[in-house]
């Protein structure tokens, strides 16, 4: 059965996405880029490209389940929120178009792309090249995207993963 993950890294200016199909336990690359909101414009504004943006990557790459990366508290509170309203844009727009949504932090994303959580993005840049068996690098917020989609299908890919999705509420790697 085929799966097809919509990775997503959220930001208020440059929002990553990343689509992977899973067959067994061969990960095949999609497609990946970036949705870019306009220089100045308002948050409104900016939300509407990011929900207009992930719909139209919906409908083009059909994915049948998404995951995206949690915030981070920043040093600067100004950055922090903006990219919290970002990424609720983005869980917003995967929510209308029905798909289930899984969220991993960054420390997760590198853990399971790479192997150590305080990896540096070149080398989870590498890691999704490698895994992906891809020509080039892709841009930094699409790789990053294409490893929350990597990290989603390590995590899901398993009995707990498959019963998550049968229904069952699954914490932590454990059904509640």
């Amino acid at each position: 059965m085929k799966r097809r993950i919509l990775g997503i890294d959220p930001g208020s200016r440059i929002c990553g996405f990343g689509v992977i199909d899973i067959v067994g336990s061969q990960r095949h690359y999609v497609a990946s880029g970036a949705i870019r909101t306009p220089q100045g414009a308002s948050l409104a504004e900016r939300v509407k490209v990011l929900v207009d943006g992930i719909h139209q990557v919906i409908d083009t790459y059909q994915p049948t389940e998404a995951a995206l990366e949690q915030v981070f508290v920043n040093v600067n509170p100004a950055a922090t929120l903006m990219l919290g309203q970002a990424r609720g844009a983005c869980m917003t727009a995967l929510v209308l178009k029905g798909l289930p949504v899984a969220e991993y932090t960054a420390l997760q994303v590198k853990q399971s792309v790479v192997g150590q959580g305080k990896a540096p993005k070149e080398q989870v840049q590498f890691m999704v090249v490698t895994m992906l068996n891809l020509s080039g690098t892709p841009q930094a917020d699409a790789a990053d995207a294409l490893a929350v989609a990597l990290a989603h299908a390590n995590h899901s890919g398993g009995a707990i993963g498959q019963l998550a999705r049968s229904g069952l509420r699954v914490k932590g790697g454990r059904l509640v």
